[in-house]
């Protein structure tokens, strides 16, 4: 059972929303990007995401998806998914699991609601990007 294992706490990885040119929408869209901000190659990576909350009272949920990388290099960020824009008014989650000297971590990572903005950008450690962090 999870709640047997023994889960180091995960540091120096996070997530970074980041808005980049989307060709296919022809605007700016927002992409999820996990960031290993360590000096060691995280292995067997899985993120599970949904986005969940309410609209006009009423209860909205996403389905799941689920991303997994083989390794993710020191140093480096991946992109994990698209948000469309229209989910950007719900909770969006992403569940992280990873291993990392034979380690098995384990962080959920949440951008609130409407969180998600142009004004929240802040400047991701480890890159010149700009973007919306949750460490």
């Amino acid at each position: 059972m999870k709640k047997d294992i023994d889960f180091p706490k995960s540091e120096n990885v996070f997530l970074a929303a980041i808005p980049e040119w989307n060709e296919d929408f022809q605007e700016n869209s927002w992409y999820v990007y996990l960031v290993n901000n360590t000096a060691n190659t995280l292995e067997m990576v899985l993120a599970v995401s949904r986005a969940y909350g309410v609209i006009n009272n009423e209860p909205r949920k996403t389905g799941t998806f689920r991303h997994a990388f083989k390794e993710v290099a020191p140093n480096t960020l991946i992109k994990i998914e698209l948000l469309e824009n229209n989910v950007l008014q719900l909770n969006n989650e992403f569940a992280v699991t990873y291993f990392l000297d034979n380690k098995m971590y384990d962080k959920t990572f949440v951008f609130k609601t409407n969180t998600i903005n142009k004004n929240a950008l802040s400047d991701i450690p480890g890159t010149n990007l700009r973007g919306v962090l949750l460490k």
